[in-house]
């Protein structure tokens, strides 16, 4: 299972989006979500999954963005259980030019994979230097980090944008490729009565949010088919919250019911 990439909305151009009134400050926020299997075909071989996912967002434009995210599922597939266990850092300069990223996963409670890395991006290009697992380096077409993505379709999204296409570095899978992603924005609304996350929400009950449809292309997939690697389904807030999750891989997907959300102090404005 790759890494959700509910991290990459938390987190593309920071300098121009702070120069426009329209562009609310991110939220330091800590959201917890339950975990449950929305559909699986048959050739998955998944019968059951359960889990929790874990985000938690610090920082701001002047001292950069923070992510820890944890992502704990345990699959019944072929009559086995397996417990698997993903925890990601990352960190991201506030003007979107630097990214830094480690991830470990675990399979039943035994390490399977650690990937560490950078990112830089310059007038042309974006350099990876991969640490770990073994030290490599890719030049790679210019893109933006995970914080500066969502800035970027919370900017779309205040314009009345409906669709857009764009790319995407977040150091997942082997941390050796960009991600175009394309994004589809709904109509701004408000909270339902008998939203079942009313009670998760209860903080920022009063504010309104978009819904969003965000699919995945790998680059460097050369076989010709233009079906999305992964594609997530969400109800997004301006202060950069995210709930009722769709998240779709294909041959399975996953569901995300936020049941815990605790907002942290704003940091300061920069001076």
């Amino acid at each position: 299972m790759s890494l959700p990439r509910l991290a990459l909305l938390a987190t593309v151009a920071v300098p121009f989006l702070q120069g426009q009134a329209s562009a609310a400050p991110l939220l330091p926020h800590r959201a917890v979500y339950d975990l449950g299997l929305d559909d699986a075909t048959d050739s998955s071989g998944i019968t059951g999954l359960s889990g929790r996912m874990v985000y938690e967002f610090n920082g701001s434009a002047c001292e950069g963005y923070t992510v820890t995210f944890r992502f704990v599922t345990q699959i019944e597939a072929n009559e086995t259980t397996r417990l698997t266990d993903q925890q990601t850092t990352t960190f991201e300069a506030g003007d979107g030019s630097e990214f830094s990223f480690v991830t470990r996963s675990f399979v039943d409670q035994n390490l399977d994979k650690e990937t560490r890395g950078s990112a830089e991006l310059t007038q042309t290009e974006t350099d990876v230097a991969i640490e770990m697992p073994e030290p490599k380096e890719y030049v790679l077409e210019k893109s933006q980090f995970p914080t500066h993505h969502l800035l970027e379709v919370l900017e779309k999204a205040n314009a009345g944008e409906n669709f857009y296409e764009t790319t995407i570095y977040d150091g997942s899978e082997d941390g050796d490729k960009l991600m175009t992603t394309t994004v589809i924005l709904g109509k701004k609304t408000g909270l339902e009565e008998g939203d079942a996350e009313a009670d998760a929400v209860e903080p920022i009950a009063e504010d309104e949010f978009w819904p969003v449809d965000i699919a995945y292309f790998d680059l460097t997939d050369v076989s010709g088919e233009e079906t999305p690697t992964y594609r997530i389904s969400m109800k997004l807030y301006e202060n950069g919250v995210t709930r009722d999750l769709t998240m779709d891989y294909g041959d399975f997907a996953l569901s995300g019911r936020l049941v815990d959300l605790e907002l942290f102090e704003a940091s300061a404005d920069c001076e």
